[in-house]
């Protein structure tokens, strides 16, 4: 039987039969990905049994004995394209019990933050900007401290650096032979205790950008030998 066509055709498509079509569902179903729930933290995830973490050891002029923060985290989704290593707590002991009610407040307080997920790096700023009135100190190697606090702050910052949630900030490897350069050129020009001790030159000032008691003037312009910040740009 003969079908008269009286308008433009402007399209067509091949009809299938029912076992055809059937057969290209199956076969789309088997390539569609099954949907993965991805585990991120929060404050109702179970503490397992293990953590993984490290101990940094931090030895001020306030105290003659050494403070050692210990930093745990989480593991979530083992063994998935989505494994991704989180903070999960704050432990901080030392022999000196001066500042042990402060100290306990401040890892609890840490460590609840970390628990609830999220964007945690906000902590680093927060803490390194607490300075203490009677004064900072110098640690070795002439970077400045504010206070006890941000210290504390600076190995929190180390940690979410090494985890990989705060991108780390190294110099390259020209700036890096640059400086050594320059380094090299003037403790060949004047050698002094303190400055072999601190590794920087004696008449070094203090960088604003990194804290470092290492900025020089080169070249007819003040230039960090720490982190490479210049006045000139």
């Amino acid at each position: 039987m003969s079908v008269q066509i009286g308008k433009k055709i402007v399209g067509f498509s091949v009809v299938k039969n029912d076992e055809e079509t059937i057969k290209e569902i199956k076969e789309e179903a088997q390539y569609q990905e099954p949907d993965v729930e991805v585990e991120h933290m929060h404050e109702k995830v179970a503490r397992p049994e293990m953590l993984v973490g490290a101990t940094y050891k931090l030895k001020t002029p306030l105290s003659e004995h050494s403070l050692y923060v210990t930093i745990n985290d989480m593991v979530l989704n083992p063994g998935t394209e989505h494994e991704i290593r989180r903070p999960f707590e704050v432990f901080i002991n030392s022999k000196n019990m001066d500042h042990f009610q402060w100290i306990v407040a401040l890892t609890r307080i840490v460590s609840a933050v970390f628990r609830k997920g999220g964007d945690v790096t906000f902590l680093v700023e927060e803490l390194k900007a607490v300075f203490d009135p009677r004064g900072g100190y110098f640690k070795k190697g002439g970077k400045y401290m504010p206070s006890l606090v941000a210290e504390i702050g600076d190995v929190i910052e180390q940690h979410l650096k090494m985890i990989g949630l705060i991108e780390s900030d190294e110099l390259d490897e020209h700036q890096k032979q640059f400086i050594a350069a320059k380094k090299a050129e003037i403790e060949g020009k004047q050698a002094s205790t303190d400055a072999k001790d601190a590794g920087f030159p004696a008449s070094a000032e203090l960088c604003i950008k990194c804290n470092t008691k290492a900025m020089i003037k080169m070249d007819g312009c003040l230039t960090c030998l720490n982190c490479g910040d210049s006045k000139c740009g």
